[in-house]
């Protein structure tokens, strides 16, 4: 009996007659099912690559501007994050964020402003309670911009894989200012760039490259002073210290 089975098992070994159309049948389903699975997946990889990077640029755009930013620079970002994903204002959310570190008391975060586009609210002071863990460690005074995208998401093929959000999140610190203002938030008007007063740490009234640096260059203590050589701190001149 043992032998009978070995023998038929052995025959079965050897035989490599067969049909296309039959072995094909079996396998193409099976095939056709890995190959969907595996471009769903590459594709939300590339999705999820293709939102933070969007995020990336947005945070990093922000960083790099002097001026206060205003709603209209909201939208635009917000229309800068569809085209970059390639989707629409019903699947694409977008929060824009500025926080602080204030060591005083027991120290923590402050919410300087935020605005937000699509479904999510703006950020309140009282969220930053629960977001810690995601802020990076700061020294006092210090601000980052958090910039937040949700993208809803819908797999091309149905491989057991449902509808979902992908979240992205970035903070970044300002460049060139200290501080990045909004327009119409008034905690405080100087950005460290001549946008404010001038008499304030570290501007120049004599010599500086802000926008308004002609109203200072024009102060008669200024006048001798062209090559900013004889400024102290605070943009005052040695030349014009004693005047009355």
């Amino acid at each position: 009996m043992l032998n009978a089975i070995k023998q038929t098992l052995s025959r079965f070994r050897r035989e490599d007659t067969g049909s296309i159309s039959v072995e094909a049948a079996i396998v193409l389903p099976a095939m056709m099912m890995l190959f969907f699975v595996t471009w769903v997946w590459f594709d939300v990889s590339r999705q999820q690559s293709v939102n933070q990077k969007a995020n990336y640029t947005i945070g990093d755009a922000i960083s790099r501007e002097t001026e206060p930013l205003d709603n209209t620079y909201i939208d635009s970002s917000y229309a800068l994050a569809q085209s970059l994903t390639r989707s629409s204002a019903a699947e694409m959310d977008l929060r824009i964020s500025v926080v602080e570190y204030n060591n005083k008391g027991g120290g923590g975060y402050e919410l300087l402003w935020s605005e937000a586009r699509g479904g999510y609210p703006a950020l309140k002071n009282n969220d930053l309670n629960g977001m810690e863990h995601r802020l990076p460690i700061m020294s006092n005074g210090d601000q980052v911009i958090l910039v937040e995208t949700w993208e809803d998401y819908a797999p091309a093929a149905n491989v057991g894989l449902s509808d979902f959000e992908i979240e992205t999140y970035s903070f970044t610190r300002p460049r060139f200012a200290p501080q990045i203002l909004f327009a119409g938030k008034t905690f405080n008007q100087n950005n460290g760039w001549g946008n404010g007063d001038q008499d304030a740490p570290g501007g120049s009234l004599c010599n500086n490259n802000a926008e308004n640096a002609d109203e200072g260059a024009a102060a008669d203590e200024c006048q001798d002073n062209a090559d900013g050589k004889e400024n102290q701190g605070n943009g005052k001149s040695k030349k014009g210290k004693g005047k009355a």
